[in-house]
Order: structure tokens, then sequence, then C-alpha cells
């Protein structure tokens, strides 16, 4: 069989069906969706097993849509590099046209920073098994589609693609047992050591190429070390907010994991020199600088260094690339890298193994190997500068209100009464913070016995003090503080790190030896964020530890990192709230930074879906305000987004690029910009005020939460096993305690999808009404205004994510026939108005496709909402009623098909 390249799907269901039928499962083969005989799934026949298969069929409809894409950007690179929007050379070429020269270019691209933050939320439903077969099923395909083979090789390597296709058939595809933070450590690290380092190569040739495709000098990348800086965060066993199972051990067992995993890379790319640098040059003959550097690394290695010497020998290159291989801190056997090693000689900071490698890098020049000096060891100093010796940096995250419980219990134990703490106001927590901030003196002992919140803190606290005792702040990020509500949440994680030694005196005073980080989330804590900040930077340790940091980390600016979380943020007011308060919340934070001359570096609490502030990239940059980048961004990639974005290579060159070139783009672009606010920020202040107003009228409606959690399968999330982080922070039952994720995700299960509209359709109706010259100018700026246009198209493909016949027919599980009818009729209605405003704004019939699920998808679709209405029908009788043994069997069943219409709408949470 060959594959169609003009319907790759097809053929792909095409061999799928060849290999049931070839290993006699002719029942499954004829019920293939789209190429099998049987067309009607309905009743008990539609079990488990169809469930898994229509579940297959969406994720092979993924791969071949990602395929496909990547097949039209190399249609479009083929002529011309510059046509490929939003990737390096179309930014260069635009920044040229506006005005801007090489050397602009050149003099920037070295101050830029990104940084992706790997998260376990738990909104990715695959286990990591069937991810790996997902990348093999991916990696045959595209072999097949792209490889000029033989006709025994293609039918060879056809056999091969059915194989791995039954192998990911027979593999349970949902967590029977809720994963623990190990498992999904090691999936991230998948990440870490198999792609990115892969890729940083090839995202600094293709800087080069755009260079080139622009009439740029290429080489002067490489002369005037311009290459922007690639940085990696993590956040699985680090982020203990509301997540009891990262314990102060499973902090110290990630960064020493990360660490031996970091040399493990480093130790690939040091074997590769090892082996290819085999020019004949004796070390007599060898340049003064690598001679003399073999010395002292031989003298320092003692036996080991002269057995490395006696290796290659009239080969100087590859005994100093050996040499500096065996300083690394490893023990290894049988070829494979075992555990850590702690020798006096080895390397123990990064800038050690970067110093020798620039030196064999010079010898190289020396010696006339340009290209080599270049290459092979520029990749592996760029390697060493993204991932040091740490492979991402570990953020540690926690609750505001645990912090305050475990002040509390530190005043208690210094018997300073710490229940009168948790009632003061603001200003007399505020004085006694500041008094107590003047001195290092802890509240507790070390060994004391603490109550549980004050012990978790320190303990904590203690990993990451003895780290950076031993191996430096490198590998570290920063203390994030969740729920961030007034200064003093961020002044009290001083308290909480003099405790162990995280506060100390060093050359710009007293200063915390890691950056405390605020995270804005809700509505009104957006609208507070600045004056927050602003009573922040003005503290004297603020501004010493913003000044070491700057020192120890080499940065060439002061910097502050604020994350802002677009997920609780929606929660609490919908989609138009959320997006505004987001965007004048950076402008206005960003002024800040500038009054107190520091740079604000805005770190994007972000998931993959629309409501949680997912969209495609290089539109997310563009409508960002003026001055809120400043060439340095993080942003967390969470759950299914990792695997979407990163599993293969190839996508994760290209969304790697996307957030630099545009962060290369905006950042440029900018310094010509208007810095002030948004022009039509009245409207959109009385935009966001209204819709804030329409959307909480919804949540706050008499029983709405009877009638979500009867409408949704949120009982189900919250009783499956996608991830270990538990659906609720404390475990009540209020909408302010569940977190974003589930409520996303349930939503979207029942193709409601309201965090992603609700509430814009009311705001429109009104302003057309009362404002209709500002609606006009809404309308102006849905084409041609960055944010305007952004906020519009992500709501419209929301909205194409919704189906208002399925949402009627969750809602027959509501058993209060006139509740059900009053949330439905807010929810019809507002859905009506937003198709219609946005379609009126767009310019488009209220039937245009932008408004519509790709037909596919909703043929997969229809008898999984069927099926998964009838299961939470009767699971929840067999939960209330207790008649009969099998509620965990049809939990597993509802699982599967949460699974599975999260794998056809290509999101959960």
């Amino acid at each position: 069989m060959t594959i169609d390249r003009n319907d790759a799907w097809v053929s792909l269901l095409e061999l799928f069906r060849a290999a049931l039928e070839e290993n006699g499962e002719h029942d499954m083969a004829i019920q293939v969706p789209f190429v099998g005989e049987v067309h009607d799934y309905r009743g008990e026949t539609f079990d488990n097993k169809r469930i898994q298969l229509f579940s297959l069929v969406a994720h092979l409809l993924n791969m071949v849509e990602i395929k496909r894409s990547v097949d039209e950007r190399r249609s479009l690179e083929s002529p011309d590099m510059r046509e490929v929007e939003g990737l390096f050379a179309h930014n260069i070429k635009l920044l040229l046209e506006e005005g801007f020269t090489e050397e602009d270019i050149v003099n920037l691209l070295p101050t830029l920073r990104i940084e992706p933050v790997l998260t376990a939320h738990p909104t990715e439903a695959k286990r990591a098994t069937v991810l790996e077969h997902h990348r093999e099923v991916f990696l045959d395909f595209k072999t097949l589609l792209e490889s000029n083979l033989s006709a025994t090789e293609r039918c060879d390597m056809e056999a091969r693609l059915k194989r791995d296709l039954y192998k990911l058939w027979h593999t349970g595809e949902i967590f029977i047992e809720k994963p623990d933070v190990p498992s999904e450590r090691r999936n991230v690290l998948y990440y870490f050591t198999e792609v990115f380092p892969e890729v940083l190569p090839v995202l600094d040739r293709r800087l080069k190429h755009a260079f080139e495709a622009n009439g740029l000098d290429a080489d002067r990348l490489m002369r005037a070390s311009a290459y922007p800086r690639y940085r990696f965060g993590n956040w699985v066993g680090g982020d203990r907010d509301g997540h009891p199972l990262v314990t102060a051990e499973i902090t110290h067992e990630t960064l020493m994991l990360f660490r031996l995993y970091a040399f493990v890379v480093v130790r690939r790319k040091l074997l590769y020199l090892v082996k290819t640098l085999s020019f004949k040059l004796s070390l007599e003959n060898a340049p003064d600088g690598l001679r003399k550097r073999v010395a002292d690394l031989v003298a320092s290695l003692g036996r080991a260094g002269e057995a490395a010497l006696e290796r290659n020998k009239g080969e100087a290159f590859r005994q100093f690339a050996g040499l500096i291989l065996d300083k690394l801190p490893l023990n290894t056997e049988r070829g494979h890298s075992t555990t850590l090693r702690d020798r006096a000689s080895d390397y123990r900071f990064r800038e050690e193994l970067i110093d020798d490698l620039r030196i064999l890098q010079e010898a190289l020049l020396a010696y006339g190997a340009k290209a080599v000096a270049y290459e092979d060891i520029h990749d592996v100093l760029r390697l060493l500068e993204s991932f040091g010796f740490h492979l991402a940096e570990l953020d540690v995250r926690q609750n505001s209100m645990f912090h305050d419980k475990a002040i509390a219990q530190l005043l208690d134990a210094a018997d300073m009464n710490g229940t009168e703490f948790l009632e003061w106001d603001f200003d007399q927590r505020k004085q006694f913070i500041l008094k107590e901030l003047k001195t290092l003196r802890p509240f507790a002992g070390l060994k004391q016995n603490l109550a549980p919140e004050a012990k978790t803190v320190t303990e904590a606290h203690a990993v990451l003090e003895d780290f950076i005792r031993k191996f430096g702040s490198q590998g570290l990020g920063s203390l994030i503080v969740s729920m961030t509500r007034s200064s003093t949440d961020l002044l009290s994680v001083y308290l909480l790190a003099r405790e162990v030694g995280l506060l100390v005196k060093g050359e710009e005073g007293i200063v915390c030896q890691l950056p405390v980080v605020p995270l804005f989330e809700t509505i009104d804590d957006l609208a507070a964020a600045p004056d927050i900040l602003d009573d922040f930077l003005s503290h004297p340790i603020t501004k010493n530890t913003i000044r070491c940091q700057q020192r120890l980390r080499g940065d060439r600016y002061p910097v502050q990192q604020v994350m802002v979380g677009y997920s609780d943020s929606n929660k609490d007011g919908g989609i138009v709230s959320s997006q505004w308060r987001l965007h004048r919340g950076q402008h206005d934070l960003a002024e800040i930074g500038e009054k107190h001359g520091v740079t604000i570096r805005f770190f994007h609490g972000k998931g993959g879906s629309i409501s949680r502030g997912g969209g495609p990239t290089k539109d997310f940059i563009r409508a960002l305000p003026p001055n809120a980048l400043r060439g340095d961004i993080r942003l967390t990639e969470q759950g299914e987004s990792i695997e979407q974005k990163y599993a293969n290579r190839v996508n994760a060159v290209y969304n790697l690029e996307l957030l630099m070139a545009g962060t290369l783009g905006k950042t440029l672009a900018s310094t010509k910009a208007d810095q002030a606010a948004h022009p039509l920020a009245e409207s959109l202040e009385w935009m966001s005020a209204t819709s804030l107003s329409a959307y909480r009228d919804l949540i706050e409606t008499e029983s709405f939460m009877e009638f979500y959690r009867q409408a949704t399968p949120i009982d189900a999330i919250e009783s499956g096993r996608i991830g270990s982080r538990p659906a609720r922070r404390t475990g009540a039952t209020s909408l302010s305690d569940l977190r974003a994720i589930p409520w996303v995700f349930s939503w979207s299960q029942c193709r409601f999808t309201m965090t992603s509209w609700y509430g814009l359709g009311t705001t429109l109706e009104r302003m057309k009404q009362e404002k209709p010259e500002e609606y006009a100018a809404i309308r102006t700026a849905t084409a041609k205004d960055s944010f305007v246009s952004y906020l519009m198209r992500i709501v419209a493909t929301g909205l194409s994510f919704s189906d208002i016949e399925i949402m009627r027919q969750y809602s027959c599980l509501v058993k209060n026939a006139t509740l059900k009818q009053r949330i439905m009729d807010k929810f019809e209605n507002e859905r009506s108005r937003t198709v219609q405003h946005l379609a009126e704004l767009f310019g488009v019939s209220v039937d245009a496709p932008m408004f519509q699920l790709d037909a596919r998808r909703q043929t997969l679709l229809a008898p999984l909402h069927r099926k998964q209405i009838d299961l939470l029908s009767r699971w929840r009788e067999q939960k209330n009623y207790g008649y009969g043994n099998k509620e965990e069997e049809m939990l597993l069943s509802l699982l599967l098909t949460i699974n599975a219409i999260s794998g056809v709408m290509g999101y959960t949470g």
C-alpha cells in the first residue's frame, strides 16, 4: 500500500485497518472511522475498545495535520525563507523594511532571552508510554512520506508502521493509577535530554540562513558572539502550591537528577569531539595555550590524566577533548553514565568547562579548522550556555496563605504569638516585617520541632541553600509566591528565607540568594499589582538582591521577574476581563519597573487552551504592550502543549524559533512604538467591566454550581488519574478552591467552552447600542490593532469548539428542570450574541468556517459525547444508590471518553 500524499490521513487509517486485519481483529477493522464498513456507533456495542479506537484515529489526524503544516512551511521556505510568517527570516525582513539596520539587529540579538518552563499540571491525559509510541508512529509516517525508498524498502517501512500502530492500539491510553511526581519528572526529562539539546544547533543555523536570505553578513553572528540566549525552566519537583507530594526530598532528588542528566548530555557532545577531532598534530607543535592547559589537566587528573594522554597520540585535539571528558563528575559503567562523582579534580561549575572549550576553539582556529571551531565547538559552547550543569532552572512556588501559616508557626516556636500575626492588617504586618528584616536572626533553630507549614517551607528552603553552597545558584530559578495580594506577601518570603541562611550579607548588603517573584492571578490582584510591585521594589533587600542577581547571572541590566496568571484570572473574570487586565497590568508594571530602573521580565503562566492563555505564538507576542517585552520572556508550557509543540524535533525547532523570532521583532519594533497605554484603553476598560459583570452574573446565579457539577463531567475528572496534583487546593467544594485547569477541562468536555467566550456577546451588544462610535472603533481595530485582533480571534477559536446541540444534551443531566432551563437560556443567548457580533466585526456570516469545528472532528466526537453522557448518568446512579459493583468499571470507561474527547479536540484544560 502506498501512502497518498494528497490524503495521507486516509492512507494512514487504511494501514491501521490492515494491521488489525492481519492480526485477526476483523470486527474492529470494519469499525475504523472513515475507512471501515460500520458507520453507526451506538448503544452497548460502543464499548471501551471502540472509544479507544476513536481516540487513536483522532491522534493520527493530529499527526497528519502536524506533518501537513511542516510541509507547507517547507514549501514556502524553498523559494524564499522570508515568506514564512513569524520566523527569523520574515521578522528580519520586516525590521529592515521598517528602517532598522544590520547593526541594530546584531547589537540586540545577544541580549535576547527566551525561557520555556515545563510544568506537570494535570492537562496531559496520555501516559508517557503512549507518547513514546506516538513519536515512533510519527517518525515512521514521516519517513514513508519524505524518503525516496525502493519498493522493497517501502514495503518494509509500511510493515514497521503497521507494527507500531498495532503496539499503540494495544497500549492502555490512560493512567490506571494516579501518576506520581517521579513519573512526571521522567516525562519532562525526555524533552530536556533528547529534544532541546538537539534543536539548538538547528536554531542557530536557521538564524544564520535568515541573515543570508536578507542579504546580511551571517559570519558576523559568530564574530560578534551575537547569538540569542535559550534557557529552559522546570516546575516538576519544585511547584508545591497545593501539592503535598512535592516534598523537600523530591526537590533535592530533582535537582541532583537534573544535574546528573546535564552531564549525560554534555558527555554525549564531548564524546563526539573525541571521535571526530582526528587532525594530525603532535602536542609539541600545538599552540602554547593548548599545550600548557594539557599539562595542567594531566597534573590535576593524576593517573587518569596520564592514561587519557596515552590515547590518540599525535592527535592533540582529541587528546585535549579526552582530558576534559575525564573531568566530568560522572561515574560510568560499560560506557554509560550512572551516578554523579565528587572528585576534587572534576569540574564543579560550567564556566570551568567553557574556558577549556574556548582554548580548544582558539587552537583549532590557529590550526586553520575554522568550520570545526565555529560549528562543532560552537555547538558545545551553546549547549553549556543554555543547559549548564543543571539542564533547567527549578522554580519553587508556594501559596501566600501557606506562607502566612508558616510564619505564624515560626513565631509560635519563638514564643512570639503567631495568632496575632494572622489577625493583623496590612500596616501592622508590614511594620513588623520591616523591623524584622533589619537583622539576620532567625525565629527558630533548624533542628527545632516545627508545625507542618513551617516545617514544609523551611525544609524546602534548606535544600535550596545546600545546593547553592555546593554548586552555586545556577540550576535554581526563583521563589514564586502564588496568589500575591500585597507587598507583605513578598517581603514575608525574606523572613522565611532567613530561617535557613538564604538571606545573607553580601557585597550589596543584605540579599536573598534567590529572587522572590510575585504571581498575580485574580482580576483584583492584577489591578493592584503595580502598587504592590512599587512597594516591593522600594525595599532595600529587593534592591540589593536585584543588583546581586545581575552580577551573578551576568545580565546586562537589572531584572525583576513578575509572573502573570492567565488561568485563574480567566476563571475569576472571564476571557475579556482577563485578557485586558493582563494587557493593562503588564503595561503598568513595566512602567513601575522603569521608575525603579529595573527591566521587568514577564513570566506568562499560560496553558494550552484559549481560556488559559493559549493562542498562536506570533500573535500573542505581537499583542503584548510595547513596553512589556524588552528581549526577555518566560512562559509555561503545560500538559498536552508540551507534546504538541516539542514531541518531534521539527516541531520543536519551529515553536522555539517562533518564540525567539517574535521576541526579536517585537523588542526592536517597540523602540519606535508609542509607549503610552493602548489607544482604545478607555473603551477596553469599559468592555472589561461589562464583560466581568456578565460573567459574574452567570457564575453567581443561584445554584449555578449545582448545574455545573451535573452538566459537566467534573466529578469524573476529579476522580481521574491524570496528574499527581489534586484538583482542588484545599479540598473544599467551592468554585474558588477548584483549580482553573479542571474548571476549563470540564467545560470543554461537554462543549460549552464558556471560559473562552462568555461575556463578550453581552458586552458588544451593549456597546453597539450605547456607544456606537466606540463599537465602530473596535470593528476597525479588529482588523488593524494587534491586541484587539488577537482577543477577537482567540474568542472565535474558542467558540468553534462549542456546540449548542451537544451542550443541550449534557444539560439534560441536570435534575432540576427549572435550573437547567434558566442556565441554558443564559448560555444559548450569550453564544448567539457572541457569534453574531464577531461575524459583524470580522465581516463574515454567522455560518463562517471560523466558528465551526472541522467536520472530521465533529464526526469523531458525536458518538463519544453520547457515550460519555450515558456513562455519567449511570455512574452517578451507581454512586448515589450504592447498588452493584460496576462503579470502578464505569469510571474507567468515563476516563477513556475524557481522554478520547480531549484527543479529538486537541486540548484538555
